[in-house]
């Protein structure tokens, strides 16, 4: 049967009486001979000049090498040389067995063919790997496998956006270098009516990430790594991260946040359905669950992009379907960020409560691109429901924009690519989508 490495038509190839292939015209690296005894005929005296004088060696003719020793010879050097392909892929070969093998495999399809695939296979042994071709290879060979063979202990639906994206964020920090870990990066947020700004490192960022999970952990039963007694503020708590090493953080953040990541995945996997709705406390409010780890998830997304501007590293926003459940999670704490905005005098006041569950005055936001849809804000009250029939305004943003906006890295007044309707129903809702920002 033919294959890889045996013969066929249109190779430049022929195998002769003894299975052995041969080269056609290349040049042949002699293998070891016997010795001239057993090879050359006897030399026979001819008429002629006399012999050499007394003392000197005698003339011996030389006639060619039968054929079937030199088709031997090729058969052994191919034999050898082949033999030689691995450690040559391996750079493990002298360099007269280098140049020997690549000599040859400039003449043979064959062994070249197989130095190829022996190349290729070295390369996979590599595990520093250049990640830029796809961040998302990961997820979606994931989403592949599980798809075709589903997991007997399947990641729960609403905790796929944080898996993906602390996946990802780990594949950045992997391919950076060390010094770039202390690399400048500022975090930016809303308060009140202004931006703010912190500037801390790339290390940092990643503690700051850390400590926010330890919230997420704690809720789940894991070990917070503040300890028992930590704040449970985000803010205070990434003060005390920050101010409490006697050093500034270094690389070695990445192991515990990505062991943290891992174990959140692990535990919200086994637990079962009902841990979905369990409450994550942040201090000054709380979500369930499933929305913490989709909150979690977006700020490991905005962060690993402060982090990509501060290394200079390509990095792509998540998948539509993860962007949506994102923006979905915003659009729907609006209500209750407009109200907490009110109460601090920085909104207009309610124009028509209505009673809890029924649909009242609305802002159309229309998300476009990736990950988009449309979504009615009630602008009145949280416990009304937004309608399109009661709306009296409509935004209409880019996804990533929007989302840049609700993490305070775009201002209000330059987020909104087209408004129209109620002026202060707009400046109010885009003022509340910043708030949602924080350290």
């Amino acid at each position: 049967m033919s294959g890889p490495l045996g013969g066929g038509r249109g190779n430049g190839r022929h195998g002769d009486d003894d299975g052995r292939d041969e080269v056609r015209g290349a040049p042949r690296i002699p293998g070891p001979r016997s010795a001239p005894d057993d090879l050359d005929p006897p030399v026979r005296p001819a008429p002629g000049p006399p012999g050499p004088a007394a003392g000197e060696p005698p003339v011996r003719s030389r006639e060619p090498e039968a054929p079937s020793t030199a088709r031997d010879g090729e058969a052994r050097s191919h034999s050898v040389l082949k033999s030689l392909l691995g450690a040559w892929a391996l750079s493990a070969c002298s360099a007269e067995e280098t140049a020997a093998v690549e000599e040859h495999l400039g003449d043979c399809a064959p062994c070249a063919e197989e130095a190829l695939r022996l190349r290729d296979a070295v390369g996979l042994l590599h595990t520093d790997r250049d990640l830029d071709l796809d961040p998302l290879l990961r997820f979606r060979v994931l989403e592949n496998c599980l798809g075709r063979r589903p997991a007997r202990i399947p990641v729960p639906v609403w905790a796929h956006p944080y898996d993906a994206e602390t996946a990802r964020l780990d594949a950045l920090l992997r391919d950076i270098g060390e010094s770039e870990w202390h690399a400048p990066v500022r975090l930016k947020w809303f308060e009140g009516e202004h931006q703010v700004s912190r500037r801390t490192t790339v290390a940092g960022v990643i503690g700051h990430l850390m400590m926010v999970d330890g919230l997420v952990a704690s809720a789940l039963g894991l070990e917070d790594p503040l300890g028992s007694s930590a704040p449970r503020v985000p803010t205070e708590r990434t003060e005390a991260f920050w101010g409490g090493g006697e050093a500034p953080p270094t690389r070695t953040v990445r192991e515990p946040w990505r062991d943290q990541s891992h174990a959140l995945i692990r535990t919200v996997s086994f637990a079962g359905r009902g841990v979905a709705e369990l409450s994550v406390s942040y201090g000054a409010f709380a979500l369930p669950l499933r929305d913490s780890l989709l909150d979690r998830a977006f700020e490991c997304w905005i962060h690993a992009g402060d982090i990509a501007d501060a290394v200079d590293y390509p990095y792509e926003p998540p998948s539509g379907s993860h962007l949506h459940r994102m923006i979905d999670l915003a659009a729907r704490l609006l209500p209750a960020a407009l109200a907490e905005r009110r109460r601090a005098g920085l909104s207009g006041p309610a124009r028509h409560l209505v009673a809890a569950g029924a649909p009242g005055r609305s802002l159309h936001l229309e998300v476009e691109g990736s990950g988009g849809g449309n979504w009615y804000i009630a602008l009145d009250s949280p416990a009304a429901v937004g309608s399109a029939d009661q709306a009296v305004a409509q935004v209409a943003l880019d996804g990533v924009e929007f989302c840049r906006l609700v993490a305070g890295h775009v201002s209000p007044e330059e987020a909104a690519a087209g408004q129209d309707g109620d002026r202060e129903a707009i400046r109010d809702v885009l003022f509340a989508a910043a708030s949602l920002s924080r350290l």
